[in-house]
């Protein structure tokens, strides 16, 4: 019997267990993108509100090849030899960037950010930045990362992936409060648990749309620095916005509270796969010794990929260069398509669903200055199931808010996207948004609309 069992158990197998598999595949979070992807390409003519990427008419195939021609150029005025360009061009390069220099000069002259180069560590997307400040920042399991909620997934999928317990301190319907936030503070620390970080989207944020004021974003440094907790600021939109932005947080970040998260996806291309992450926050050993968090970052990176890949980097550096660092008059033209977008799209929605229409059904929309994403809220509760009824019945695709929710919430939410559209649909998709609405609120009263802050969804 023992022999038998023995040898049962060291069968080979031809499958491997989920069971086995580390938690986080399992997890709903990592499932938004394919799931997203897998309905636009099973309804090819639906209008999709759902792709939070830049419009493919600002790319021409040409600019690659200037940006590179820029950067070499750059190369050689600085005295580099033949040999050294293609050395730079081709070879893997340094693990924290060869760019650095040029993003420092840009967020000096473009956001009034002075860092040293050194501070910089250049990364595949913003993706990787989150990645590697989470695996340096969170030494253990009472560590806990506080996200502002909703928030973009891949923060909190990054998270889960290296096990970081997140706190969610949840949006009101005018965006983020810094008393939520101490409150939040408080309650951890109540639990015996360290709150490490707070990680916010605070201009024209995904998925809600909100952009924080210039007093938030006062409280909020204020409060980093009297409770204690680095502050990992993600702002992707705020140079394709209309307008001139606040500033960042970083820019006034006068005590090292904040990381800044950087990417160069919506303001270059998203192809190039380049962000950085900006650490200037001192790190003392134990022998009384200090670096920047940047070099422990960098060591993280060094065993994740390597470095950047440099033809990417020369990429993004040469269409800096060409804009004199500045990211804002790059963008000038998509930042004015964006800001029209979005004001297309709250003119369509206000003439399907007027304000008499919308009160009787209970269905209420914020109304973002810029970036890519507004929110819809409407009575009836949503998920992947009524997307793909609205999918295949009215053929149009948005992305439920409870994706965006680390923990529970947003079940009467739609994130809508303006950026990939035309303004003809952006027409159309609003009139198939508005039946499906309406037809979806139909067997519901006008009392049983959500009130109250997002929080209450």
């Amino acid at each position: 019997m023992a022999g038998t069992t023995i040898a049962a158990q060291t069968r080979p197998r031809d499958h491997l267990e989920m069971a086995e598999l580390h938690g986080s595949i399992s997890e709903p979070v990592l499932d938004t993108m394919n799931f997203l992807n897998e309905v636009t390409h099973r309804y090819p003519d639906a209008i999709s509100f759902a792709p939070g990427r830049p419009y493919d008419g600002f790319f021409d195939t040409e600019q690659v090849f200037t940006h590179i021609r820029h950067y070499l150029d750059h190369l050689a005025e600085r005295g580099s030899s033949p040999a050294d360009i293609r050395t730079a061009l081709y070879q893997y390069g340094p693990t924290a960037g060869q760019i650095r220099q040029i993003i420092a000069d840009s967020l000096r002259v473009d956001e009034d950010t002075e860092v040293p180069p050194e501070s910089i560590v250049v990364t595949v997307g913003a993706q990787e930045a989150m990645l590697l400040v989470l695996r340096a920042l969170f030494a253990g399991p009472d560590d806990v990362l506080l996200v502002s909620s909703p928030c973009y997934v891949g923060i909190t999928g990054a998270a889960r992936l290296l096990d970081v317990p997140v706190r969610p301190v949840e949006e009101r319907e005018d965006g983020f409060h810094a008393a939520d936030l101490e409150a939040a503070v408080l309650a951890e620390r109540a639990r015996g648990r360290r709150p490490r970080a707070f990680y916010v989207v605070p201009d024209h944020s995904n998925p809600s749309g909100n952009t924080m004021g210039p007093k938030a974003r006062e409280e909020l440094l204020e409060l980093a620095e009297r409770h204690d907790f680095l502050v990992l600021e993600d702002s992707p939109y705020r140079q394709v916005s209309p307008g001139t932005p606040l500033p960042t947080l970083k820019s006034g970040d006068r005590a090292r509270r904040v990381v800044q998260l950087g990417s160069y996806s919506k303001t270059v291309f998203p192809g190039a796969r380049v962000g950085f992450a900006v650490a200037d926050q001192r790190v003392r050993d134990t022998a009384g010794g200090e670096r920047l968090l940047a070099d422990e970052l960098a060591k993280i990176k060094s065993m994740v990929t390597v470095n950047t890949p440099s033809l990417s980097q020369a990429a993004v550096a040469g269409a800096l260069l060409g804009a004199r660092g500045r990211l804002s008059e790059l963008n000038a033209e998509a930042a004015a398509y964006y800001g029209e977008a979005m004001r297309e799209m709250l003119r369509r929605l206000d003439a399907r669903l007027p304000a008499a229409r919308r009160e009787a059904l209970g269905v209420r929309w914020n109304e973002p200055s810029g970036g890519f994403f507004l929110t819809l809220r409407v009575p009836f509760r949503v998920d992947n199931t009524v997307l793909t009824t609205s999918a295949q019945d009215f053929g149009v695709i948005w992305t439920p808010m409870t994706h965006f929710y680390p923990g529970t919430g947003g079940h009467h939410g739609i994130r809508l996207s303006i950026s990939y559209l035309t303004h003809a649909e952006i027409d159309e998709g609003t009139a198939r948004l508005a039946r499906f609405i309406e037809a979806h609120c139909a067997p519901h009263t006008t009392s049983s609309a959500p009130h109250g802050t997002s929080g209450s969804q």
